[in-house]
């Protein structure tokens, strides 16, 4: 994994300095919270319901060891003794103490991270397939030049002051594990009919108040012009984007006004000036990022029947199938520890599981942890002979739920629970609908499917393309919850559509047996509840479950959110 260099250190330390300075006058009143806003936000610190909330940012999802130890250190001296890793791949601390931050960052600088561009209209936290580098579907590893986009964008002083906060998603494997399709930007990598590596370029995508899905504005973009091309992008963006309302001030709502042949247009029109010039990629820069993401040191082993040896314990059989993926590697693999553990809170995990994940990514992994924008964490590079013992180990720390792209491997914001800008409450509809189907066998019948629980139309929890999605409203000050269902993410991503009135949260988990009735009924053998909803529509859906009354109260009517 990348290492900070001379610039790196230089520039994370002076950045504190700076915040440590501003912090000193907010606390002595010398700074109006107005004045602080922008400049705590710069550094990732948000004010939220109860406490300041700390987004850390953690590029492309990949930690060492020592950093995650790091983030437990935080828990527990800073916190409340957990935290919570986000659909960006980043972790939040939910209870922050203002006059602590200075010295958290600092502490965090000590082991290579900061909170830097988690906020404000800026490029935010470059994102990519968790199995990044050992995907066994992998064509190109994209995590160099994930890491080129970060270093690029890192105080790019042409945008730091963006209309809208802007995201970026690379993807170098056949099936696409970074949601591209809704991101400002979306870059699969390809190769053309000579070999030759470059990107297929998305633009325009994302969720919010007005879900679209990325268009493509380029099919091959040779690799030494990402950066060029990319800077034409953010030029158009910046200076055509809306900064009148900001709700209307993200790309994709720019790229729908204009139209992707004018975008387009726009887009080469500016690269025209750019292409070939200073900021076209060498081979020589290209390998200079490269070289901190070589193979780890595998040893020469054979693919195994892990199964076969313990062909017993079915217990352990799960949780291999759900739980543990393909790896390029012979005789390795690839683990997903779930944090998905009913009772416990999506993305949540305490100061103790985090120390002894830090163990096992020493003992297991070569040191290293992955996050995913799925909520649950990964240790990429396990001897297969060994998952036996990994089970056992992880199992009695809560973190072997074998329900990876299940029902119960629920993706959720926190909601009104913590954010201050949530209609409703995120985290207890998620309990009880794991509560509800805490079922291994129902959920292993039902298949693959995904929920996804958002506590307001900014879309943190990725509603919009769960298979099933749940967004809180407000309804003259009460909670109430909309339901939509079609939504994908991947290689076929699509946005739900609403089935009808809202729900109360008691109505929920009613609401939800109640669809996956209809899809028991109606899937023909092989099926996924996603395809069951694309072939027969939403209607038969929307009609068994407005049949009958639901208890838990009235709805909505269904002119209020439709």
């Amino acid at each position: 994994m990348y290492r900070y260099d001379h610039y790196d250190h230089l520039i994370v330390r002076e950045r504190i300095a700076q915040y440590r300075d501003q912090v000193a006058r907010r606390l002595n009143n010398e700074l109006t919270e107005e004045e602080f806003l922008p400049l705590r936000l710069q550094n990732g610190l948000y004010m939220q319901r109860h406490a300041y909330m700390l987004r850390i940012a953690v590029p492309y999802g990949l930690l060492s060891s020592r950093q995650v130890r790091m983030f437990a250190h935080i828990a527990r001296k800073y916190d409340r003794g957990y935290g919570h890793f986000t659909t960006r791949q980043n972790i939040q601390f939910n209870w922050i103490e203002l006059e602590h931050t200075p010295d958290i960052l600092t502490d965090l600088a000590s082991v290579e991270m900061h909170a830097i561009q988690t906020s404000g209209n800026c490029i935010r936290n470059i994102t990519t397939d968790e199995f990044a580098g050992v995907a066994a579907d992998e064509l190109i590893d994209p995590r160099p030049f994930a890491e080129i986009l970060r270093q690029w964008s890192t105080f790019h002083p042409e945008f730091l002051a963006l209309p809208r906060k802007f995201k970026i998603a690379i993807n170098g494997a056949v099936e696409d594990r970074a949601a591209i399709a809704v991101h400002d930007i979306g870059l699969t990598m390809v190769r053309n009919e000579a070999g030759e590596v470059g990107f297929k370029y998305m633009a325009g995508g994302g969720l919010g108040r007005t879900p679209i899905l990325g268009s493509v504005i380029r099919d091959f973009l040779p690799w030494q012009h990402i950066l060029t091309y990319t800077e034409a992008v953010m030029r158009v963006y910046n200076q055509f984007g809306r900064r009148d309302n900001k709700y209307k001030a993200r790309i994709k709502i720019l790229l729908k006004a204009l139209g992707v042949e004018e975008f387009t247009r726009l887009v080469e029109a500016e690269w025209a000036d750019l292409k070939d010039g200073p900021e076209t990629l060498t081979q020589e820069e290209f390998d200079r990022v490269a070289k901190w993401f070589q193979p780890q040191a595998y040893a020469q082993l054979e693919d195994g029947d892990v199964l076969a040896l313990h062909s017993d314990n079915r217990a352990f059989a799960n949780w291999v199938n759900r739980n543990v993926k393909p790896h390029k590697v012979p005789g390795y693999a690839s683990v997903l520890l779930s944090l998905k553990k009913t009772g416990v809170p999506p993305g949540d995990a305490t100061a103790e599981q985090m120390d002894f994940v830090a163990d096992l990514a020493d003992r297991y992994s070569f040191g290293q942890v992955r996050v995913t924008h799925e909520q649950n964490l990964v240790l990429a590079d396990v001897e297969q002979s060994k998952l036996f013992e990994l089970w056992q180990q992880v199992k009695a720390k809560g973190l072997a739920t074998p329900n990876i792209g299940l029902l119960t491997d629920i993706i959720a914001c926190p909601g009104g629970d913590y954010c201050s800008l949530a209609n409703a409450k995120s985290i207890p509809i998620a309990a009880a609908i794991a509560e509800r189907f805490d079922n291994l066998d129902f959920q292993h019948d039902i298949g693959d499917i995904e929920l996804n629980i958002s506590g307001c139309i900014n879309a943190c929890g990725h509603h919009h393309v769960g298979n099933i999605g749940v967004l809180g409203v407000d309804k003259d000050g009460s909670e109430w919850y909309q339901v939509s269902i079609g939504g994908a993410q991947g290689n076929e991503s699509s946005i739900g559509k609403i089935i009808g009135p809202s729900f109360t949260a008691t109505q929920m988990p009613e609401v939800v047996g109640r669809l996956l009735e209809v899809y028991v009924r109606d899937r023909i053998e092989g099926e996924r509840f996603i395809d069951t909803v694309n072939r027969i529509g939403v209607a038969p859906f929307k009609e068994y479950v407005y049949a009958s009354p639901i208890k838990g109260g009235q709805l909505v009517g269904e002119d209020e959110y439709a």
